[in-house]
């Protein structure tokens, strides 16, 4: 089932009701933030900072890094499956791997307050949106549901790395 080839011939749109009619899709369309009319991957990764925000109080910054392995792992099978059904390789409604991109960079940069959080978000939209190397490697060369979701966790990890010297230089 993982492996069955992509329809591009006939593409569906991502609608409610497309997203209703399995529960992986409403997983890999972000619970509905994937289909905001526009920059759906923005709103994704506001959906993900909202989660984050709710239960950063209850979860340590290793608890996160397991929400985010698992995220992850179950993230390349949704987006994966999602894409097949729509017959796009990477839809911009599958937005469960900003998702977990964000509460990776949120988890590693805690504690903040909201402005550092801002820039967090920031940072991130920046790195997933130019898509500069070697975010960009990824999103072209790798396929499936595990490039779906690996261009973005490389686009957390180049805003971490933004991050640390930000804080480096600034001190």
């Amino acid at each position: 089932m993982q492996n069955e080839p992509i329809d591009f011939a006939t593409p569906r749109k991502p609608t409610l009701r497309f997203m209703l009619s399995h529960p992986v899709h409403i997983l890999s369309m972000g619970f509905g933030s994937g289909l905001a009319p526009f920059m759906p991957g923005t709103f994704g990764t506001l959906f993900g900072w909202g989660v984050f925000a709710l239960l950063a109080p209850y979860l340590s910054t290793t608890a996160w890094l397991i929400v985010v392995v698992l995220g992850f792992i179950v993230g390349v099978y949704a987006t994966g499956f999602t894409a097949r059904r729509l017959g796009v390789a990477d839809p911009g409604s599958a937005v469960w791997d900003e998702v977990v991109a964000i509460w990776l960079v949120l988890a590693l940069v805690a504690p903040q307050d909201w402005r550092g959080q801002l820039g967090s978000f920031l940072a991130f939209r920046f790195f997933d949106m130019v898509k500069p190397p070697p975010v960009r490697y990824f999103d072209r060369h790798v396929k499936g549901g595990f490039g779906i979701m690996i261009d973005d966790i490389v686009a957390a990890l180049m805003s971490l790395l933004l991050i640390a010297l930000w804080r480096t230089i600034l001190g």
